[in-house]
């Protein structure tokens, strides 16, 4: 019996908070909310349970911007005090966590650090990290929740023995590499990735590391491919990123793997970005209908293997 897993970078302003001002991208910040509130919706429709990873500080309502004791990067806060400082809306979300939390679907929520730190970078000291976890669980037990999922912002792995130490029990890990031959530059590598559109993503397996913590690794990031280049793809042949999700949502229906897909809120910007993903899950919904398929959380696979219950796991 195969599993198909969804998860959700939940950052708002914060995922591009490190970038100079002028070279933050306007429009994925600006359409945040409504992304995130459009695919929140999404999952009602199909009743598809996911894995929202939040940044912490956005289970926050107000801040002066200090963090005093924080041992963050010099500079690392000033956009929310110098005289531009980016908009409340997109570092504060209390209420669309609360939506989350509140609504019919039961969401997985973890944790994208507390302000979106790169832990595989060598400014994210053992101490920051440490710090990251720790305000990240803080913030979400003041909100009545326990957090037990991890993601990685920007998919930089590091300081796994802070994740164990604060009580998460889970994390992704990035997905395997496809074989593409010769010397292809990171942008046609990305453009061969996203229209290999024959071949499944990869099925995964959980994994527990040296720390305890399961890796539920990804298959397939959703909107790899963006913008007119995927719409003029889709145009001639059809959507590329829709035709590999079938193959995989497919290829765990047939089989014992996890299929696990992801995404961030603002991807979704427009109605055009919308359609695919209702196609995608639709797709899924009638899969787990005619075939044993199941669709769980990060948290529930973890759980499972922890448990035992995923004989495929393995201790590495």
């Amino acid at each position: 019996m195969g599993t198909v897993v969804i998860s959700v970078d939940a950052e708002l302003g914060w995922g591009f908070h490190d970038y100079e001002p002028g070279d933050r991208p306007t429009e994925r910040i600006e359409r945040s909310r409504w992304g995130w509130n459009r695919l929140a919706d999404l999952f009602e429709e199909f009743r598809i349970p996911a894995t929202w990873a939040i940044v912490g500080h956005l289970f926050e309502s107000e801040c002066n911007g200090a963090h005093v004791g924080h041992p963050s990067p010099p500079g690392w806060f000033d956009h929310e005090r110098d005289p531009d400082p980016m908009p409340a809306e997109f570092r504060f979300a209390p209420d669309l966590i609360r939506s989350l939390v509140d609504g019919p679907v039961d969401h997985d929520i973890g944790s994208h650090t507390y302000s979106h730190v790169e832990f595989g970078e060598s400014y994210a000291t053992p101490e920051l990290a440490r710090a990251e976890c720790e305000r990240s669980v803080e913030v979400a037990e003041a909100a009545g929740l326990s957090l037990s999922s991890f993601i990685f912002p920007r998919n930089k792995l590091g300081h796994r023995a802070a994740l164990a130490e604060t009580g998460f029990t889970c994390y992704r890990g990035p997905a395997p590499e496809p074989a593409i031959d010769g010397p292809l530059l990171a942008p046609a590598r990305k453009l061969a990735r996203a229209t290999v559109v024959d071949a499944a993503p990869p099925l995964v397996e959980p994994t527990v590391d040296e720390h305890g913590l399961v890796n539920v690794p990804a298959s397939l990031f959703l909107y790899e491919l963006q913008g007119p280049a995927r719409r003029a793809i889709a145009s001639a042949v059809g959507d590329p990123v829709l035709k590999q999700a079938r193959l995989g949502i497919d290829a765990a229906a047939a089989g014992d793997g996890i299929c696990h897909l992801w995404l961030h809120p603002n991807n979704v910007r427009r109605e055009y970005d919308v359609e695919p993903l209702r196609e995608i899950l639709r797709y899924l919904d009638r899969a787990r209908e005619r075939t044993d398929l199941t669709v769980e959380t990060m948290a529930d696979v973890a759980e499972a293997t922890l448990r035992g219950e995923r004989q495929t796991a393995k201790q590495v």
